[in-house]
């Protein structure tokens, strides 16, 4: 089974539906992820993203780089919620959203990877293990830019942002 970094863009008003009921957020979600599934809409306008299984690789260079806000797993627990697949999920308010997007716009993938050993990621057992050189490295790159472009967009829409790993 693989691990999964999942986004859901919510207005304010969502969001506070949301941490009152947060297994009715998870339903509603799971209707729209199937709906945009078959639309598979750019990052920019979809209201679900994912970054696949680079999640672990994208928060081990967010991290490293002194990033503000923690776009890979968010900030604030989801209310009293369960598990929806690996751990409770959280959010980003969005104040936290718009830094995240800011900060995400004055940073390139290739900034992320200045100096960056892939012994590095074997050592902090970065899922999905596969960093046996600097070119395995690129692969995130496709995920990274997508993460700029729903930040961007649900920055300018003033949403908020529900992160889970599942």
């Amino acid at each position: 089974m693989s691990m999964i970094g999942a986004y859901f863009r919510v207005t304010a008003a969502g969001l506070a539906r949301a941490l009152d009921d947060p297994d009715g957020a998870l339903a509603h979600i799971e209707e729209v992820l199937e709906a945009e599934a078959e639309a598979d809409p750019p990052p920019a306008r979809a209201r679900h993203f994912s970054t696949y299984k680079s999640w672990h690789l994208l928060d081990f260079l967010l991290k490293r780089s002194g990033f503000p806000v923690d776009v890979v797993h968010g900030e604030a627990p989801l209310g009293e919620s369960g598990d929806w697949g690996y751990g409770p999920p959280h959010h980003l308010a969005p104040d936290r959203v718009r830094r995240a997007a800011e900060a995400l716009e004055a940073l390139t993938y290739d900034r992320l990877l200045d100096g960056v050993d892939p012994a590095e990621l074997v050592v902090a057992e970065v899922y999905p293990s596969s960093w046996n050189d600097r070119e395995a490295l690129e692969w995130g790159r496709y995920w990274f830019d997508g993460l700029r472009l729903y930040f961007r967009a649900a920055a300018r829409d003033g949403d908020a942002v529900i992160l889970w790993v599942h």
